[in-house]
C-alpha cells in the first residue's frame, strides 16, 4: 500500500541487511515514523508495546525476531529460548505462535552454523506469503460485495471495527482487503469505522489507512453501529481476528460480540476475514479456552490526541481513583457468523466440519 504515494510494507528488511525495519503504529495517525529492529528484544518490545499489531504482523514480526535472535547465537538453546520468549510476547493472537512455532520447526533440523541465514530467508518468506494470503482474501471477500452491488445498484455500506487493514498485516489488510479490492475495481462503496475504545485503532489507524487509498468513511463511536443498522444504513459488517476455533467461534477485539448481535437482530451479514493460520485446531469452544488479555487500565483512563497547537498530549479522561479494567478482546459465538472469508475461500455458517474441509491442507 501507498504512504503519500510512496509504496510501504509494514514490515522490511533494512538496507544494510542487518534488522529490520517497522512503522511505529503508536504514532499513527498524527505522525509517520519507521522503527529499526536489530535484535530479537527489540522485536519482543514492538509486540509487546503495539508498535506492530494485527494477528498476521504479528506473526510475521515473531518469525524476523526468531531470525534476528539466531544472529547473536544459533544453539538449539538459543533457539528454544527465543522462540519461547518471543511466544509469550502477547497471549491472544494465535498467529505469534505459529509463526515462532514455525521458525522452530524449519530451523530445529539444520545445521547450527545455516540458521542465521536460512531464518533470515524464512522470515521473508512468511512475510511474501501473508502478502499473497490476504491478496487473496481480498479477492474472495471483494465478491461478496460485489454480489451486495449488484442487487443493491448503490453504493455499498460497510462497518468495520479495530484495525484488520495493511496496517495489521504485512500488506493489504484481512478486512479491508476486500474493501480495497472492491473499491479499486469501481464499486461505489462507503466505510462505517468504529473507533475502537480505548485504544481507538478505528479512528486513528482505520481511517488512515483508508484516507490514504481515497476509500469514503466515516468515523463513528463505538456504540453508534446499532443505530445504523436499524435504521437500514449497514449492508454488511466485516471484521477481522485474532483466533478463530475449530468450531468457528471468532476472537477479535473487544466490542466485536456487541456489533455482531446487533447485526444478527437486524438482518445484516457479519463477516469474518481471516488467514487459514489464525484457526486454531486445539480449541473448540472460545468463550471458555481463548486466554484474553488483559491491558494497562492506563488505556481506559487515558487518551492521546492532537492538541491546537499541533502537539501530541496524553490526557486523563476519568476521575482520579476510579479504577479501570482494560479486556483486549471478546468472543463471538460461529452461530452469529455469516461466514468467514479465508484465502482459500469462503465458510458460510462455520462449523468444524466445514472449517476442516476448506482448510485441511493447512493443518
Amino acid at each position: 500500500m501507498k504512504v503519500n504515494g510512496i509504496p510501504y510494507r509494514t514490515i522490511w528488511p533494512a538496507a544494510d541487511g542487518q534488522a529490520v525495519e517497522i512503522i511505529d503504529q503508536t504514532k499513527l495517525p498524527h505522525m509517520f515514523k519507521t522503527l529499526r529492529l536489530s535484535t530479537m528484544l527489540d522485536a519482543e518490545r514492538a509486540i509487546k508495546d503495539m508498535e506492530v499489531r494485527g494477528a498476521p504482523l504479528i506473526g510475521v514480526t515473531g518469525a524476523y525476531g526468531i531470525a534476528l535472535a539466531m544472529r547473536e547465537g544459533s544453539s538449539d538453546a538459543a533457539l528454544n529460548k527465543a522462540c519461547d520468549r518471543l511466544a509469550e510476547a502477547r497471549p491472544t493472537a494465535v498467529n505469534l505462535r505459529w509463526g515462532v512455532e514455525r521458525m522452530r520447526a524449519f530451523l530445529t533440523p539444520l545445521p547450527e552454523n545455516d540458521r542465521a541465514a536460512a531464518a533470515w530467508r524464512e522470515a521473508a518468506h512468511i512475510a511474501d506469503e501473508d502478502v499473497e494470503i490476504n491478496a487473496s482474501i481480498g479477492r474472495h471477500g471483494g465478491d461478496i460485495i460485489k454480489s451486495i452491488y449488484d442487487k443493491k445498484k448503490s453504493t455499498v455500506n460497510i462497518l468495520t471495527h479495530c484495525n484488520a487493514g495493511w496496517l495489521a498485516t504485512v500488506d493489504w489488510g484481512t478486512a479491508l482487503a476486500p474493501i480495497y479490492n472492491a473499491f479499486d475495481a469501481g464499486i461505489p462503496l462507503h466505510v462505517w469505522v468504529d473507533e475502537t475504545r480505548p485504544r481507538n485503532q478505528g479512528a486513528s489507524l482505520t481511517a488512515w489507512e483508508l484516507n490514504q487509498h481515497g476509500v469514503p468513511h466515516t468515523v463513528i463511536a463505538d456504540n453508534t453501529g446499532g443505530h445504523l443498522m436499524q435504521h437500514g444504513m449497514v449492508d454488511m459488517a466485516i471484521v477481522g481476528c485474532d483466533r478463530v476455533t475449530a468450531a468457528g467461534d471468532v476472537c477479535n477485539k473487544i466490542g466485536t460480540y456487541l456489533k455482531a448481535l446487533a447485526a444478527n437482530d437486524n438482518g445484516v451479514p457479519f463477516y469474518v476475514a481471516l488467514p487459514s493460520p489464525t484457526v486454531d485446531w486445539t480449541i473448540f469452544d472460545g468463550v471458555k479456552e481463548i486466554p484474553i488479555e488483559e491491558r494497562s487500565a492506563a488505556e481506559v483512563t487515558h487518551i492521546s490526541g492532537l492538541s491546537d497547537d499541533g502537539q501530541v498530549c496524553t490526557v486523563q479522561v476519568t476521575p482520579t481513583g476510579s479504577p479501570a479494567i482494560n479486556y483486549g478482546f471478546d468472543v463471538t459465538p460461529a452461530r452469529l457468523v455469516t461466514a468467514l472469508i479465508t484465502e482459500k475461500g469462503v465458510v458460510l455458517k462455520p462449523d468444524q466440519a466445514k472449517l476442516e474441509k476448506l482448510l485441511q491442507a493447512t493443518r
